[in-house]
């Protein structure tokens, strides 16, 4: 007896050792771990980064260019009379500046912004990805807990009345059939409370997998697995959508960026000017034989402008801008598409929501009703006015209500993670 108390006592121990070592985690801290240690977000944002660089005027051609150059040249003349030799150096610094290019250099400056914007949304949008499915699976976790507390509950109502049930005939009141059946009962929610168990490790596992840490980390959950009570409005949902979806917004962009060719192309039908200027100098050292070497320095300096239009190149600039204004009247019909489809999945997940906000209600007011329920009959079978079949039946009666409410729970928290993220809050909410 001592030895069972002791061995009790260091199981209490290690049990308060292994939940004191186990990090706490919340759904903020775990959006922030996720964002920080996701590979394809650090790709999105070397990306982003390549864009900033690419996005500057000299990229965009506003400014001349500078180009040193130094030749040498070694000449020596054989004849009868005398030997010939020279040896020349000659350096050089040019100039070359466009002037005026049809607004070409402003046109791309404002494509380069176009893209860093672009960059950005394509970060956003990831980010955005990264946090609702961070979201789902931290409730996942929370989902498949309450689901392993469950199973665990009716378990141990099953391992009572079995417990009972052996009592019972070792002093003749039960029959080895009313045993047999309780320890089915105990046997079949014992294996459903294992399976359970590992689904809820499962769970744990996928999301250490979105927050790049060791599947083996585990962690006590601080945030209430409950749904947030909010009431939304279908008109208010689609101005936020068309305002501050991300998605369209770089939809938006794209569409910009085809605008900016069309630019370009009529670019083409101006001339251009441009400026080249420079000084070059030449040092010649000439040796003839029996005379001393004698040295000769110049200077030249030269300046030109220069203007080029092109008068006909088989029609080549018509072509690319038809081409451009095709596109750019197909990237409008892109995004009215998107527009679209995003307005009839937002009116989906609208009534989705209202929907799953009912059954969340009607799926409270259910399991109060099975408690009370399950309370009754226990104290019922344990008076005798019920049979063991009756109760078994109310107790997988609670269970199944008991699981459509946590059920409830995660679909209602769903559809307002789905909703939130269309209308572009998905952000802004997390870092409040």
């Amino acid at each position: 007896m001592i030895r069972k108390v002791s061995l009790f006592i260091v199981f209490i121990l290690c049990s308060q050792f292994i939940v004191q070592a186990q990090k706490e985690l919340s759904l903020s801290k775990a959006i922030e771990v996720g964002l920080e240690n996701n590979y394809q977000l650090k790709i999105y944002r070397k990306s982003e980064k390549v864009s900033e660089l690419n996005n500057t005027w000299g990229n965009a051609g506003a400014y001349p260019s500078l180009e040193f150059n130094l030749g040498y040249r070694n000449t020596k003349d054989y004849n009868e009379e005398k030997d010939f030799m020279r040896n020349s150096l000659i350096p050089s610094l040019d100039v070359n500046w466009t002037l005026f290019d049809g607004f070409a250099v402003q046109i791309r400056k404002d494509k380069f912004d176009d893209l860093a914007q672009l960059s950005k949304g394509n970060t956003i949008i990831a980010v955005e990805n990264k946090i609702e499915l961070i979201i789902l699976s931290y409730y996942k976790v929370l989902l498949e807990k309450e689901r392993m507390e469950v199973n665990q509950r009716i378990m141990q109502l099953s391992s009572d009345r079995y417990e009972k049930v052996k009592v019972g005939k070792e002093l003749g009141s039960s029959v080895t059939y009313d045993v047999l059946q309780a320890q089915n009962a105990w046997l079949q929610d014992r294996s459903s409370f294992l399976i359970q168990e590992v689904n809820f490790n499962n769970a744990v596992r996928d999301l250490n997998f979105l927050l790049g840490v060791k599947e083996s980390e585990t962690y006590t959950f601080a945030d209430e697995f409950l749904p947030v009570s909010e009431e939304f409005q279908m008109a208010a949902l689609l101005d936020k959508m068309l305002s501050g979806n991300n998605t369209l917004k770089n939809r938006y962009i794209q569409e910009m960026l085809l605008k900016r060719d069309v630019d370009m192309a009529r670019s083409n039908y101006y001339p251009r000017v441009s400026l080249g200027a420079g000084v070059q100098g030449n040092s010649v050292r000439t040796k003839l034989d029996g005379l001393p070497a004698s040295t000769a320095d110049s200077h030249n300096f030269y300046a030109n402008v220069s203007l080029n239009f092109m008068i006909f190149n088989g029609n080549s600039n018509r072509r690319a801008m038809q081409i451009a204004k095709i596109q750019e009247e197909i990237g409008k019909v892109e995004t009215e598409d998107v527009k679209h489809s995003l307005t009839n999945l937002l009116a989906q997940q609208f009534e989705l929501y209202e929907v799953r906000k009912e059954l969340y209600q009607l799926a409270e007011e259910n399991l109060a009703a099975a408690e009370l329920n399950l309370s009754i009959s226990k104290d019922k079978y344990e008076s005798g006015s019920i049979n063991s079949f009756n109760y078994r039946d109310i107790q997988i009666t609670y269970q199944n209500v008991a699981l459509s409410r946590v059920n409830a729970i995660f679909n209602l928290i769903q559809s307002r993670t789905a909703l939130v993220r269309m209308t572009g809050g998905i952000l802004s909410e997390q870092t409040k």
